[in-house]
C-alpha cells in the first residue's frame, strides 16, 4: 500500500532529521543494509540455480523428463532472481542523496501512449 503525500513528507522530513543529526549512523543504517540483503538474495539465487542443474542431471539419469523440466525451471526463475537482484546491489560507496527519493511516475496505459503518438503525429502534419 503506498504511502500518501503526507506520510511522504513527514517520512522525508524526518530522514534529513536523521541525517541533520548523525549522517554517519544514517549513512550506515542506508548503504550496507540493502547491499546486505540484495547480496545474500543474489547469493541463495545462485545456490538455486546450482540445485536446478542438479535436478537436471538428476532427471536425464532418472529418465524422468518431469524432474528435468523442474530443474531447469529452477535454474531459469534463479537466472532471473540473480540478474534482477544484481542490478539492484549498490555501489559500495555509492548511496542516495539524503531526502532525496526516486520519484515513481505513474504507468501510463497501452492506449493513452498510442493517443499520444497519434495526437503528436496530427500536431506535426498540420504545422
Amino acid at each position: 500500500m503506498p504511502l500518501s503525500e503526507h506520510e511522504q513528507r513527514m517520512l522525508e522530513q524526518m530522514e534529513r532529521a536523521l541525517y541533520a543529526e548523525d549522517p554517519k549512523f544514517a549513512s550506515a543504517l542506508e548503504g550496507s543494509g540493502l547491499r546486505t540483503y540484495t547480496r545474500r538474495r543474489v547469493y541463495q539465487a545462485v545456490a538455486g540455480f546450482l540445485v536446478g542443474i542438479a535436478l537436471l542431471m538428476a532427471g536425464m539419469v532418472a529418465k524422468q523428463i518431469w524432474i528435468s523440466v523442474v530443474g531447469f525451471l529452477v535454474m531459469l526463475g534463479c537466472a532471473v532472481l540473480v540478474v534482477t537482484g544484481w542490478r539492484k546491489v549498490p555501489k559500495p560507496g555509492e548511496q542516495a542523496a539524503p531526502g532525496i527519493r526516486r520519484q515513481v511516475r505513474p504507468r501510463r496505459s497501452m492506449m493513452d501512449r498510442i493517443e499520444q503518438r497519434w495526437q503528436r503525429r496530427r500536431d506535426e502534419q498540420g504545422q
